[in-house]
C-alpha cells in the first residue's frame, strides 16, 4: 500500500522566516525521499496575510520595521539575526533593497490561482520567484505588474490571472491562519511544527506522522 505524506505549509511573502523554512522543509524532504522513496508527498501551501490593514500602496520598509522594534539599532540586530539563520540554508537576504513592507493579498490570491492552472513545478517556481522577487531584488509585492510579470516568467500567461487581483479593498482569507505565526507546517492532520525550525525536527515530525498512520491503519 502506498503511503502518503501531505504537508500543509502556511506562510506569507514578506516573512523572511518562512523563506527559511522553506529551505529547511526542502532539506527534510531530501532526506525524507533518500530513506523512503516509496512515500508519496502531497505539498499544499497556504497564504496568510500577516498585515492585512496595510494600504494598497504599502508602508516604506525602514520606517515600518523602527515603527515596530522601537529603533534603527534594533532592526539591525534583527536583520543581522535573520541574515545569519539564512545563511546557515545557504540564503542571502538583501534587506537594503527592499524600500517597501507590501500588501501580500493579491501575492497570494495569484498564487492561489496560479495552483489551481498550472502544474506543481510551476507552482514552486512562481513560490520560489516570488519570494526571491522580494528578499533578493527588492520588488513591490503589492504591484499587479510585478506580480503578473513573475508569472509571466513562470509560464503563466497574464490574461487568465489578471482577474484574480482584486487589491487591498479585498483582505486574502486566510481562515484565520495569521493568529498562529508562520511559518507553520501540518504533517498528515496531525503533527504540527511552528516556526523556522532546523530540518531535523520537520523531518522527526514527518517520521511521526508517518508512523501515527501505520497504527491508526492497524487498530481499524
Amino acid at each position: 500500500m502506498t503511503r502518503v505524506l501531505r504537508i500543509d505549509a502556511f506562510f506569507d511573502f514578506i516573512c523572511p522566516w518562512c523563506l527559511i523554512g522553506k529551505r529547511q522543509l526542502n532539506r527534510a524532504l531530501t532526506k525524507l525521499r533518500a530513506s523512503h522513496p516509496e512515500i508519496e508527498l502531497e505539498l499544499v501551501w497556504h497564504g496568510v496575510q500577516l498585515l492585512p490593514h496595510l494600504p494598497a500602496q504599502g508602508v516604506p520598509f525602514v520606517e515600518f520595521y523602527q515603527k515596530r522594534l522601537g529603533s534603527a539599532e534594533a532592526v539591525l540586530a534583527r536583520q543581522a539575526q535573520v541574515r545569519q539563520a539564512a545563511a546557515a540554508v545557504g540564503l542571502s537576504i538583501d534587506f537594503s533593497s527592499i524600500n517597501t513592507m507590501p500588501n501580500t493579498a493579491d501575492a497570494h490570491r495569484l498564487l492561489e490561482c496560479a495552483t489551481e492552472l498550472g502544474s506543481v513545478a510551476q507552482r514552486d517556481a512562481l513560490l520560489e520567484q516570488m519570494f526571491a522577487a522580494y528578499f533578493h531584488r527588492g520588488k513591490d509585492l503589492g504591484d499587479s505588474a510585478t506580480l503578473l510579470a513573475i508569472a509571466e516568467s513562470c509560464g503563466y500567461p497574464r490574461a487568465a490571472l489578471a482577474d484574480c487581483l482584486l487589491g487591498a479593498r479585498c483582505p486574502f482569507d486566510d481562515g484565520g491562519m495569521g493568529a498562529r505565526g508562520v511559518p507553520y507546517f501540518i504533517f498528515n492532520r496531525r503533527q504540527v511544527v511552528s516556526g523556522a525550525q532546523p530540518a531535523e525536527v520537520l523531518l522527526q515530525a514527518m517520521h511521526q506522522a508517518l508512523a501515527q498512520d501505520v497504527t491508526g491503519n492497524q487498530s481499524a
